[in-house]
């Protein structure tokens, strides 16, 4: 956390990526609290149980797009938006570099940018441990967003894949170096600790005691789950399966198949597709899939 001096005080700045909050003003429980969010990014208002305040958003520059039943709706500068007090989600997410001010009724700055910093040591936690993990989840979220909205998920279900999508790999952390980053074929018994990964994934995330990430563990846990019952951990098929993991698992298989990696070479786009396709219906569910190729232009 850094510390910006003004007039009155302290501004107090939290930083993610993508994301920058400040407290700006606060007094009679009200509190105001400046955000930033960079291009393509999301940011959820949700429901909470004992939760009664009134929820603000001003935009001051930029766009924000919010995802609806029946579309999305766009705010402009000048825009707002409010709720009191929030009874469903809403995911908005940023079009170009967006600011807006946040006001709430209630004090909640505090525990939000504690979350805030949950977030960012799950993340530097992932970075550590595996290089190549850092871009690839954010790859593998922009991705599971795309075919998540095309297949029309509600904003409930929106956040949690934009959640699980990130920290799908937060499990290796648990997992030895020497595992890992091995360059070789794994060893039965090593194969047998890498698949432990995800669920080390949800036992973090139940960790951190925050709702909206303890469901995501559960999407976590099932992402290498196979539509023929043949994956890990717990060989569930076809609606077993959470959809969001269904469609984790298609783009998470897209980005492996097309990444350099020590033990292979990345194969093209196009022979990505051709693979995703051939295992339609076994590795993948078919409605995924589907979706999945009818955004290739955007992929």
């Amino acid at each position: 956390m850094e510390d910006i001096p003004n007039m009155n005080g302290f501004i107090e700045t939290v930083q993610l990526k993508g994301l920058t909050i400040s407290l700006i003003a606060s007094g009679d429980h009200t509190e105001i609290i400046h955000h930033k969010l960079q291009p393509n990014t999301r940011w959820a208002l949700e429901p909470e149980e004992g939760w009664e305040a009134l929820e603000y958003l001003f935009v001051i520059s930029g766009m924000l797009k919010l995802k609806t039943n029946d579309g999305f709706v766009v705010f402009k500068a000048g825009d707002s938006f409010h709720r009191s007090p929030v009874k469903e989600h809403y995911v908005f997410q940023s079009i170009e570099e967006t600011e807006f001010l946040y006001v709430s009724s209630q004090p909640v700055f505090h525990r939000y940018s504690q979350i805030t910093r949950n977030l960012m040591n799950l993340v530097i936690s992932i970075e550590e441990k595996d290089g190549y993990t850092g871009d690839h989840c954010a790859r593998i979220s922009r991705l599971s967003m795309l075919v998540g909205e095309a297949l029309g998920l509600g904003s409930k279900q929106l956040l949690r894949l934009n959640m699980a999508s990130f920290f799908h790999d937060l499990g290796k952390v648990k997992i030895p170096q020497e595992i890992l980053q091995k360059p070789g074929k794994l060893t039965n018994q090593e194969w047998e600790i890498m698949k432990r990964h995800s669920i080390y994934g949800r036992e973090i995330l139940e960790e951190t005691k925050l709702p909206f990430l303890m469901s995501a563990g559960i999407v976590v846990e099932q992402h290498h789950e196979r539509y023929d019952g043949k994956g890990y951990p717990y060989g569930l098929a076809n609606d077993e399966i959470e959809v969001e993991a269904s469609i984790i698992s298609v783009v998470d298989s897209y980005d492996a198949i097309t990444t350099d990696r020590p033990y292979h070479k990345g194969k093209t786009k196009e022979e990505a597709i051709v693979e995703i396709e051939r295992c339609r219906g076994t590795m993948y569910d078919p409605i995924i899939v589907d979706t999945f190729l009818s955004l290739r232009d955007r992929i």
